[in-house]
């Protein structure tokens, strides 16, 4: 393992931010912290880089205790949200910032500065000022210089959060292509559920200052450990006692059938191609149906239709810990064959 995190705890006053969290970061993958705000994910981040400092716990980076070590002696690179830059300083001379305080050899530093450039498709902004980049572009430069001391591990704080959503999108299938190429091992923060499913190798679920979940996107996505790990990963809504996900689910005009419930259309929205069905069982239970728009239309149906709604086998499902509503006499959840 690259990094091992045993037993952390921190605290700011009476507040917790981590609760004896223990996590194994494997070496050469892409992790994502993921949480809400608040929850403790960011604070795990700067612990691993040493801007804090753990209450209790212990921080392992490549075998070696890091606990204690400042810093510069950890061998990471940090990209924080909002790009820190010397906007003095072209962008070559940001990038070579680490290695010249290094005072690595001028020929070294000329050939890793160009080599870094071209990873990240900046070569021929290399004499602008950080200024004259836009924010996508000045958050690759931004990753260009963590990476310019070669550095055992990468880190980065919510790197794409203060970008709009069309460059946000593109930045974070570009970090995917990047980390395939250089492999280092990447730790990234995000609260943003979409963007951790879509570019991580391995997911840690933080929430309140603990660990409620890790692995895969798709174990987490299809065998959630609780009901916040599943609320917190997608849209779900509620059939029964149990949260499952919309397009999970299916309407049937068959009336005559006993899986799944009776209800009646109530509302149906058009999403692009999708089609977002909101039904009422007869017991009063509102549930939200997600439909490809042919689905839709081979059903034929419109509000105030009548029809049965029931979980497609093997979709994942978790049982509500709490009534969010006042009990009903919804039919017991039973997929359809």
């Amino acid at each position: 393992m690259s990094i091992e995190i045993v037993n952390v705890g921190k605290r700011f006053g009476d507040f917790v931010a981590l609760d004896d969290v223990s996590v194994s970061i494997p070496s050469g993958r892409l992790t994502a912290l993921l949480g809400p705000s608040g929850g403790g994910k960011s604070t795990l981040l700067r612990i691993i880089a040493g801007l804090e400092r753990a209450d209790t716990g212990k921080v392992e980076i490549e075998g070696v205790d890091a606990t204690r070590l400042p810093p510069q002696k950890r061998n990471v690179g940090f990209v924080f949200q909002h790009y820190a830059a010397f906007k003095h300083l072209t962008v070559r001379r940001n990038v070579a910032f680490g290695l010249e305080i290094r005072k690595r050899p001028k020929d070294e530093v000329r050939s890793r500065v160009d080599e870094l450039l071209a990873l990240v498709h900046l070569e021929q902004f290399a004499e602008r000022l950080p200024a004259q980049l836009s924010g996508g572009q000045r958050q690759r430069m931004a990753l260009a210089r963590a990476l310019a001391v070669e550095p055992t591990v990468l880190l980065l704080d919510e790197p794409f959060g203060a970008l709009d959503a069309k460059v946000r999108k593109e930045l974070r299938d570009w970090l995917r292509r990047l980390h395939d190429e250089v492999h280092v091992t990447t730790v990234f923060v995000t609260h943003d559920q979409e963007e951790a499913l879509e570019v991580a190798d391995e997911i840690v679920v933080i929430n309140e200052g603990r660990v409620e979940q890790i692995g895969s996107p798709d174990d987490l996505y299809d065998q959630p450990a609780n009901e916040f790990v599943m609320r917190f990963l997608g849209p779900v809504t509620q059939l029964g006692d149990q949260l499952v996900r919309p397009h999970d689910l299916r309407l049937s005009t068959d009336l005559t059938g006993t899986t799944g419930a009776a209800a009646r259309v109530t509302r149906v929205t058009r999403i692009g191609f999708e089609i977002r069905v909101d039904v009422a069982t007869t017991g009063g239970q509102p549930v939200t149906v997600t439909l490809t728009r042919n689905e839709f239309l081979a059903l034929g149906i419109e509000v105030d239709s009548d029809v049965r709604v029931s979980l497609t086998p093997g979709s994942p499902t978790t049982t509500v810990s709490a009534p969010t509503q006042p009990p009903t006499k919804a039919p017991a959840l039973t997929p359809t064959p």
